[in-house]
């Protein structure tokens, strides 16, 4: 149901959350199309999830481990970013051993990804994080320094609001 149409379209995503969301069961099926090997379909799953996180998030709780070891793993820009919105939804339900694995993907997305939505969407969630963390904090000043000068309005933006904010 997550493959065709045009690429930039959500295609039946809408659809698929529908069922999932009257069929628990089918959470798993959906997980799985991260398997695919077409980007669209990666792609809408993780809108998908973004969605059934919004309606029932106490579900993708228990898929924290796999979010960050089998999505995390993942070359695919869509993907990185979504996991950041995630990681930010469900930071507070992650034991101290998935947060700090999630914050060691976040981090690595931060200084290789290039994509201008990864690097916002991973520079949000790190900077919530860092409010509470100290070391965090220091790690992040300089990567969001750096990000001010980055070439794309909006990642300069973003990262010079945050930089800002971390003054308050």
């Amino acid at each position: 149901m997550l493959a065709g149409g045009h690429p930039n379209s959500l295609g039946r995503t809408v659809a698929v959350v529908a069922l999932v969301l009257r069929d628990r069961s089918r959470l798993q099926e959906l997980f799985a199309c991260y398997q695919s090997d077409d980007a669209v379909v990666r792609m809408r799953t993780s809108n998908a999830l973004k969605r059934i996180e919004a309606e029932r998030h106490d579900w993708l709780v228990p898929l924290i481990d796999r979010l960050i070891d089998k999505v995390g793993a993942l070359d695919q820009p869509s993907a990185q970013w979504t996991l950041a919105q995630l990681f930010l939804r469900l930071g507070r339900d992650m034991s101290d051993d998935q947060r700090a694995r999630a914050v060691r993907l976040l981090k690595r997305n931060l200084d290789r990804q290039d994509d201008w939505i990864v690097l916002n969407m991973t520079m949000e969630t790190l900077f919530q994080w860092s409010r509470n963390d100290t070391r965090l904090r220091r790690w992040l000043k300089p990567r969001l320094s750096r990000l001010a000068r980055d070439p794309r309005t909006s990642v300069a933006k973003r990262a010079k609001k945050l930089a800002a904010r971390d003054k308050d």
